[in-house]
């Protein structure tokens, strides 16, 4: 039987298109134990107004996999209301839907170590990283 505590993990998101936190994006958590296991949801939260997801559900032990996704398509719509409300004659106000409407991040954990995986966005691209 082993002793080893579940991996734990925390995420934030950046909106580098205005170099500000992305707030009230909804992040969902699933985890598995292998490569071939099925997925199981563990739950969700949303980003703060610093970004930050602070109470993400813990993988339960034995996870050897975890998926985070981000639904960003709510966030940019959003977004590109509020522009068209500041700006009505902007050139980019008629674009239509989201390039990337989610965003899905996959990654091994170990046991016992905390994975911080931030989200870096814009509207035409993203990037991860295993942060600290």
């Amino acid at each position: 039987m082993s002793t080893a505590t579940a991996a734990s993990v925390s995420t934030h998101i950046l909106d580098t298109s205005i170099g500000r936190p992305a707030a009230g994006v909804a992040v969902h958590l699933a985890a598995r134990g292998g490569r071939s296991a099925d997925w199981r949801a563990l739950g969700g939260s949303a980003t703060d107004a610093d970004g930050r997801c602070k109470d993400l559900p813990a993988p339960p032990e034995g996870t050897t996999h975890v998926r985070l996704d981000f639904a960003v398509e709510p966030y940019f719509e959003k977004k590109q209301a509020e522009a068209q409300q500041d700006a009505p004659a902007n050139r980019d106000s008629g674009t239509a839907g989201v390039f990337f409407p989610e965003v899905t991040v996959t990654f091994a954990v170990q046991p016992g170590e905390h994975y911080h995986v931030p989200l870096l966005l814009n509207p035409y691209g993203y990037s991860v990283y295993r942060g600290s």
